[in-house]
């Protein structure tokens, strides 16, 4: 790999910067495998309405697997001390195109001086939701190899091109900090709760990918793609974010979100991409219960709706909310075990989509993670779905189906 070295310069206040641009620090390859065994319905990656990227046989039983799941390239240029960049590029098992843009995005974070910081980005980018996720990168989980409902969904359709700011300040022994975005190109999210409902999975929205969809009723599939673009501009219409954190002396944390698209649901494109409006509020909790322990919880509600207004109702539009709490117990330097349970449920109430289309469900996992060196990372993961939607008997299925599945991971970090 062609290497450039860190050269410094002084300006004439006599601050350094520093610049790395290609070398081996600054570029990182992740590969990631899977062995799983699973059983349930067709998986939503197969157009089917299973919860997971996994499935059981035709009849239902366990069906062993042995894949790739993910490559990634990172790429994370410095250009000074406070400037910096993050791209990132993937193949991932079920990806429309061989290899596709994750992030790309610029950072600017200035020394503090005083009592008031202040840091920006701007790019592609994932706003800072999950509290299962690394930022930046490959936007992977850190402690289970298949992250929450909630989270797997930021990950496939809240993904934005954007500018975000973010002040903070120190009022005691407290940290409050306050962040703000005006973005474009997430026109479409929500299209997934609706058409399919919640999924637990560790696929990533991509800038020139889709996900399939399933099947959809006889009006709907006349007007909608069998497929949604999570990285799409329809209606020229900036939305915005907002998050407020604070910190207290305490080992605490709490975030609370705001997220509204602002996207116009009369919008759409005539290869059946449609603009939707999107709204929801996120409350994220971090703390350490021991000097081993730590929890992790996130709740989450909101709205989306699209199309035009029949008897006073558009055509879609469904409510949404879930929320898990998680707890993770470091055994070893080595070794660290996560418990999560979790509830997800859609409502629909629009004009044009059946009551039937509602969903309510929730989840159990259990992994182990294990650092088999500062390269190499193993993961024994075991979860069970539950769930419930009323639309399962037009594929001749039970309207409740329950799934497990079980996986070892690996990961390796190049």
């Amino acid at each position: 790999m062609p290497t450039e070295s860190v050269a410094s310069t002084s300006d004439d206040s006599g601050t350094s910067s520093s610049t790395d641009i290609l070398s081996k620090n600054v570029v990182t390859v992740l590969l990631d495998g899977r062995l799983a065994l699973a059983n349930g319905e067709r998986s939503w990656a197969n157009r089917g309405l299973g919860k997971t990227s996994f499935q059981g046989t035709s009849n239902g039983d366990y069906r062993g697997y042995a894949v790739p799941e993910e490559a990634d390239v990172i790429w994370t240029p410095r250009f000074t001390n406070s400037l910096s960049a993050s791209v990132s590029a993937a193949w991932q098992r079920h990806q429309e195109h061989a290899v596709d843009l994750l992030e790309a995005f610029v950072s600017f974070l200035p020394e503090q001086k005083g009592p008031v910081g202040f840091s920006a980005r701007a790019g592609i980018m994932w706003p800072e939701i999950s509290l299962e996720h690394t930022t930046g990168g490959a936007w992977s989980t850190v402690n289970t190899l298949t992250p929450s409902a909630l989270n797997a969904w930021v990950g496939e359709e809240v993904k934005v091109l954007g500018l975000e700011g973010t002040v903070r300040t120190s009022i005691g022994d407290n940290v409050v900090a306050l962040t703000g975005s005006v973005f474009g190109f997430d026109d479409t999210a929500g299209t997934l709760l609706s058409f399919r409902g919640w999924a637990l999975h560790n696929e990533k929205a991509t800038v020139f990918g889709h996900f399939p969809l399933p099947p959809l009723n006889s009006f709907i599939t006349q007007l909608q793609q069998h497929e949604t673009r999570s990285f799409i501009e329809i209606d020229h219409r900036p939305g915005f974010y907002g998050r407020l954190e604070w910190r207290p002396p305490s080992p605490f944390g709490v975030a609370l979100f705001y997220y509204d698209n602002r996207g116009d649901p009369q919008a759409f494109k005539p290869s059946g991409q449609w603009g939707w409006r999107t709204r929801f509020w996120n409350l994220g909790v971090n703390a350490d219960a021991g000097p081993k322990t730590r929890v992790l919880a996130q709740a989450m509600t909101g709205s989306t709706i699209m199309g035009f207004k029949t008897n006073g109702r558009r055509w879609v539009h469904t409510h949404f909310k879930s929320a898990y709490v998680s707890v993770t117990q470091t055994l070893s330097d080595r070794a660290a075990v996560t418990g999560r349970i979790e509830g997800f449920r859609t409502h629909e109430t629009g004009s044009r989509m059946s009551p039937l289309e509602s969903e309510r469900g929730w989840a159990t996992t259990v992994a182990l993670r294990y650092n088999v060196s500062d390269k190499v990372t193993g993961f024994a993961e075991a979860m069970n779905v539950r769930s419930r939607r009323g639309v399962r008997v037009n594929l001749g299925l039970d309207p409740f189906q329950p799934q497990t599945v079980f996986q070892l991971g690996v990961r390796l970090r190049i």
